[in-house]
């Protein structure tokens, strides 16, 4: 069965708000080495809209700096899954939408063959949590206390804590901490 893997950037105060802070080029090259792994992602509409059309655009003009342009042409050539019930169509041959059966959908994508899959953002990835579908995790922590903005996780509703294992860390050029977390094989999703 396919990973479902979970990326997400925070400060330490779990501000999620990427408005808040910014990234440089040594969070461009994590997630670039993160989406050569994986071959789909799948984004609510918030983080779809973000990421898309916005980082295929840098992939065809080449406009950001080599590690921003370079995690571009990893993502542009992703397949993509947009979960969203308002969203009707996109102009994005790469992504199909999901409305309907999430937990089911992604249930069937994680079966299929292929590499890891991918996902990022906030209410998306807490419900795929609370179904048990999350099989790894990538937090960065930004050295930042913001003070405000949206938290990661404030909304979201466990029966019992899930226990994670510290599978991996580094320490990045910009003073980020990037952590990898997985279930203990004694205790799976």
């Amino acid at each position: 069965m396919r990973k479902l893997i979970y990326g997400i950037n925070i400060s330490l105060d779990g501000c999620c708000d990427h408005t808040k802070f910014g990234g440089g080029d040594d969070i461009h090259d994590y997630f670039r080495k993160l989406l050569e792994g994986v071959d789909l992602v799948i984004y609510g509409r918030k983080t779809y809209e973000l990421m898309v059309p916005f980082w295929p655009g840098v992939a065809r003009t080449q406009s950001m700096d080599q590690s921003g342009n370079a995690f571009a042409k990893v993502f542009a050539d992703l397949k993509r899954i947009l979960v969203s019930k308002t969203i009707e169509s996109v102009d994005d041959e790469q992504t199909t939408i999901i409305r309907e059966n999430v937990r089911q959908e992604i249930l069937k994508l994680k079966q299929q063959p292929g590499k890891a899959i991918s996902t990022g953002g906030v209410e998306l990835p807490a419900q795929l949590i609370e179904w048990g579908l999350i099989d790894e995790f990538h937090v960065v922590i930004h050295p930042l206390l913001i003070g405000q903005g949206r938290r990661l996780f404030s909304e979201m509703s466990l029966l019992e804590n899930l226990n994670l294992k510290l599978a991996t860390s580094e320490t990045l050029s910009s003073g980020c901490v990037a952590l990898r977390y997985e279930f203990p094989t004694d205790n799976p999703a």
